[in-house]
């Protein structure tokens, strides 16, 4: 069965355009089968979007892009600084390179990376993630302990998880891997939180 964490979805194609409004604006994106969310800007995604802190000039990471809603709203709001959108799933990363083109932006790009392994020796002040859950709980944290190795100094992870998915035990995994877990914003049993260590 192919899932839209594996690297080569082997659904058949039916691209569509969608519609958004994303930290007030208005914004389109095309998606296609074999990913995640396939028909909207799924909610977690969309709380992640209004609550995320990022700050002028800064690096950001967009870890688990699937077509790019929350990587290129980071880009958006960050203008000066630049955003690596990573994903597994080919098909994802080639939708969001599609729309980092179709809203023009120029400072964010994509990668191919299962979590981590293609990131060695790359570092972040602000890594985001929407988890695929579907994958399993060792995945999730282990995008939570890969952060803390390419986080700079003083930089913070920002994690959006349903309580009914596993929200009690992320926080718990984070607090064993930051001096800092904030929870930022609660809404319709999304928690999202943001993780540091100074």
């Amino acid at each position: 069965m192919s899932h839209y964490y594996t690297p080569n979805p082997l659904t058949a194609h039916d691209v569509k355009l969608i519609d958004a409004t994303l930290r007030g604006r208005k914004l389109c994106f095309y998606t296609d089968t074999g990913v995640f969310s396939k028909s909207a800007v799924d909610y977690g995604s969309e709380v992640l979007i209004e609550t995320m802190t990022i700050p002028a000039g800064v690096s950001v990471l967009d870890i688990g892009c699937g077509w790019g809603p929350i990587g290129i709203s980071a880009a958006l709001l960050n203008p000066t600084g630049k955003v690596l959108m990573a994903d597994i799933n080919t098909r994802a990363l080639d939708l969001a390179a599609r729309n980092i083109k179709l809203h023009g932006v120029e400072n964010a790009e994509v990668i191919q990376s299962d979590i981590y392994s293609n990131l060695a020796g790359l570092w972040f002040d602000v890594i985001l993630t929407n988890p695929p859950i579907r994958a399993g709980k060792s995945v999730v944290h282990s995008i939570f302990r890969g952060a803390v190795e390419h986080l700079n100094p003083g930089g913070s992870l920002w994690v959006v998880i349903q309580k009914k998915q596993g929200a009690p035990s992320a926080e718990k995994a984070l607090k064993e891997l930051f001096t800092q877990v904030h929870i930022r914003e609660r809404s319709k049993g999304y928690y999202v939180f943001e993780a540091s260590n100074f």
